[in-house]
């Protein structure tokens, strides 16, 4: 028997017929040990502290342990950590320096992945063998590959995997989505994205490899090459990591933040579970100009259009531009338009987190699954290999496949030594 029902069974014989509400026993904002949800964070850089304090402030949570291979940036979160404990329950964060320690608490029932992303794929799927339900920061994968292990992995041992694609989880996001899939723009055209640059070669030099940070550790499945500072930046520093602008650690800004506003297209134009069939590169070498094209003939542009990090949906009636700072339409009424009761309504989440916990408690899929994350992981992949092999590429959705030999081959990876995120 579950330790909840048993304590619900128990006050009921006690008290009668009456149940006896959770308030009386623990006070006003009381949150019934059985009801919360552990939480172990795996890399605790600079966006694992944001992470914290939005996990923190859903009341169910409760954070218990962290990793990472920088015992600077650990001693410093699990500080703040403990601290955020104070206003639930006065527990102590203990401080791992492999995350496999502490998958293996028992008392752990959730793990937040905020490493870099050559880590993300091993880590989750460890944690999924582990029996822990994950949130795992965006772009889901480094590799195509490696995303559909991710689903595989998380679908075989029955756990609930959150994309940290949090812009579904907005309301000009939503609403902007939800215009164009009830047509109120009319037939899609074209739809214009502006992110930043592909992925390229790390040329970084290699420097001396600071004290306190395990770079061999850092590396993990990736194969090896020296420290430098721009990868893992000291604390001191308090910047954003560059791992992401080298296709040995991350996809560029395709993937940066590509992860967010492919994610809306995707998300728009109802490919959730599917993806473009062509990509089409720029004929000579550029950062910008790339196109790919759905089945249903919606073209895509990478492309500057005047706005950074933001969407155009150019329909046959109209025009919608979403940011994260604007949701703009023409005709303009649209962008504060009531959708009427028979339109199509998407997955309505106000915060991100608490809808991973909500999912958590009832064994659902949240707002972005591992197989949305993985799809739109896919375009980016997609759109890094068509820029790094300049010629066309036809893109099978359904089995996941190039029409090119050798693309197909950059769907995944080398790895060196004992790292094999296959192996589950």
């Amino acid at each position: 028997m579950k330790r909840r029902t048993f304590i619900t069974q128990t006050l009921t014989a006690a008290a009668g017929i009456a149940i006896v509400p959770r308030h009386v026993l623990g006070g006003k904002g009381y949150t019934a040990p059985s009801d919360r949800i552990t939480l172990g964070f795996i890399g605790t850089g600079k966006q694992s502290l944001g992470l914290l304090k939005s996990m923190n402030a859903c009341p169910e949570t409760l954070a218990l342990a962290a990793s990472d291979v920088d015992t600077k940036k650990l001693a410093r979160f699990l500080g703040l950590a403990t601290k955020a404990n104070e206003s639930k329950v006065n527990t102590e964060v203990k401080g791992y320096g492999s995350y496999r320690e502490l998958l293996e608490r028992k008392d752990i029932d959730a793990v937040v992945i905020a490493s870099p992303d050559h880590w993300h794929a091993q880590m989750a799927i460890d944690a999924a063998k582990a029996g822990k339900d994950i949130y795992c920061e965006k772009p889901l994968a480094l590799t195509i590959a490696e995303g559909r292990a991710m689903v595989d992995a998380t679908r075989k041992y029955k756990r609930v995997l959150q994309t940290g694609s949090m812009q579904r989880s907005t309301h000009n996001f939503r609403h902007a989505s939800e215009l164009v899939a009830n047509g109120y723009i009319g037939r899609i055209t074209e739809v214009n994205v502006s992110v930043g640059e592909p992925t390229k070669q790390c040329d970084l030099p290699t420097l001396p490899t600071p004290e306190y940070l395990d770079w061999n550790t850092w590396i993990g499945p990736s194969l090896y090459r020296g420290y430098n500072p721009v990868l893992a930046p000291p604390i001191e520093e308090n910047s954003w990591a560059w791992w992401r602008g080298y296709r040995e650690f991350g996809g560029g800004l395709i993937t940066d933040w590509g992860a967010h506003m492919f994610d809306i297209v995707q998300w728009a134009l109802g490919m959730d579970n599917s993806g473009p069939v062509k990509f089409i590169p720029p004929e000579v070498p550029a950062i910008t100009g790339l196109k790919f094209i759905y089945a249903n003939g919606i073209p895509v542009n990478h492309t500057n259009w005047g706005e950074n990090n933001a969407i155009q949906f150019i329909g046959t009636e109209g025009k919608i531009e979403v940011s994260r700072s604007f949701l703009r339409s023409d005709p303009a009424s649209l962008a504060t338009l009531q959708l009427k009761s028979s339109d199509k309504k998407l997955y309505h989440s106000e915060n991100h987190q608490q809808d991973w916990l909500n999912a958590i408690k009832q064994r659902s899929r949240p707002i972005a699954d591992v197989e949305i994350g993985h799809r739109t992981a896919t375009v980016c992949n997609a759109v890094n290999i068509a820029y790094e092999l300049q010629r066309p590429l036809q893109w099978d959705p359904k089995k996941e496949r190039f029409d090119d030999e050798y693309a197909n081959i950059m769907r995944s990876r080398a790895y060196r030594g004992k790292w094999n995120f296959l192996d589950f």
